[in-house]
């Protein structure tokens, strides 16, 4: 099986983690801190919050920018759940924004439509979460100027662009947004095995994420309201979860952080062999947007169905049961039971609804060769052309 993505673990990475399991510490220690500020460095943002996943991440970006019940928070139909999740987490309203039908990403048009409906209507989105799909930056710098124009905050789901950027600009450098969430989950670009990040230039907004990564219990007694009685005292000044990372994740991704670079320039590299070899098949490529650098989480196509003899799911199965492991991304959110019972319906995003029904994402990870790329497409190429 050719996996549609897949971790690189060195030699090195296993005795980064070794080192740890022969520490004093295991669970957030001394590494954790040293992961957080790496990674903040890398990006040239001011703070780090390490957390156990990028949902968790997305969830306490959304409490410290104090979403709540009468609140709404917008985001892109062409995600991962977790993307929308974090804002029913908070028992905010969610609304979606359809997509850009060049990039796959949420689209600045349909945005702005969205807003000014939103704004005679008196219901302005609190928080809108553009998500960088397949690991190219939205147009941050025309979304940031929406925000000053219609006050609302900004947090990047950047769980697919760790090592992307926008105009030079690194992705999770937070210069148009508030907070930006990265995944380092197995098939992301850099792992920790599960773990997530959210970045921010704000002290008060990384203050409050540290707390609500760890049951909103503080040991500051700058934060404390009452006065330490002992070493031992800490108080919870508010509701949170446990969060936290683990030492042993944290030196995983820190070892990982090495190699991330390399990782980006290798995913460049297939996704511009991919490029030469889909170019005479009836299909979309996915277009990265000049200016930008895509750190390649996913390479996405999107079928010609209409020149193409069989179904999106004959051309998937085939694939499958040649041991490609294809996969879809995404199935749009609003259409999931969950969301169809909050009174969402068919044909409301339209563009990310042709997504669905006609992506599939191809094998994209450092490890693949180029024998196995030529591999996918040999295959590809006899399902489609029957």
């Amino acid at each position: 099986m050719i996996p549609y993505g897949r971790q690189d673990i060195t030699e090195d990475d296993i005795q980064a983690v070794e080192q740890v399991l022969r520490s004093d510490w295991l669970t957030q220690g001394p590494m954790v801190p040293r992961f957080e500020q790496a990674v903040a460095d890398y990006c040239g943002a001011a703070h780090g919050v390490a957390v156990n996943s990028a949902t968790s991440a997305l969830h306490i970006a959304c409490l410290a920018l104090d979403v709540g019940p009468d609140d709404w928070v917008w985001t892109s139909p062409n995600t991962f759940v977790a993307s929308a999740n974090c804002a029913r987490y908070c028992g905010a309203h969610v609304d979606f924004v359809d997509i850009d039908p060049h990039t796959w990403n949420m689209s600045v048009a349909r945005l702005r439509e969205k807003l000014e409906q939103a704004r005679a209507a008196q219901r302005l989105p609190k928080v809108v979460i553009p998500v960088h799909f397949a690991g190219q930056p939205c147009d941050m710098p025309a979304i940031h100027q929406l925000a000053q124009e219609f006050g609302f905050r900004i947090i990047e789901d950047a769980s697919h662009a760790v090592g992307a950027s926008q105009e030079g600009v690194k992705v999770g450098a937070c210069a148009y947004s508030d907070i930006s969430v990265f995944s380092f989950h197995p098939v992301k670009i850099i792992t920790t095995a599960e773990g997530g990040m959210a970045l921010t230039n704000h002290p008060q907004l990384a203050e409050r994420m540290e707390r609500l990564r760890s049951h909103g219990i503080t040991r500051d007694p700058e934060q404390m309201q009452g006065e330490p009685i002992g070493p031992w005292y800490y108080e919870q000044l508010e509701l949170g979860s446990n969060y936290r990372m683990t030492d042993l994740q944290a030196a995983l991704g820190l070892s990982q952080l090495n190699r991330l670079d390399a990782f980006v320039s290798r995913r460049n590299a297939l996704a511009e062999h991919y490029e030469e070899l889909l170019s005479d098949l009836p299909i979309r490529r996915p277009r990265v947007t000049a200016g930008n650098r895509s750190a390649w989480h996913l390479y996405p196509i999107r079928l010609n169905l209409e020149a193409i003899s069989c179904s999106h799911r004959q051309i998937f199965e085939s694939l499958r049961e040649a041991g490609i492991g294809v996969n879809l991304h995404y199935m749009p959110v609003h259409l999931q039971p969950y969301y169809r019972n909050l009174g969402f319906q068919p044909g409301q995003y339209p563009e990310a609804e042709a997504h669905g029904r006609e992506a599939i994402s191809l094998p994209m990870y450092p490890g693949l060769s180029d024998e196995q790329q030529t591999e996918v497409i040999t295959h590809l190429t006899k399902v489609i052309s029957g």
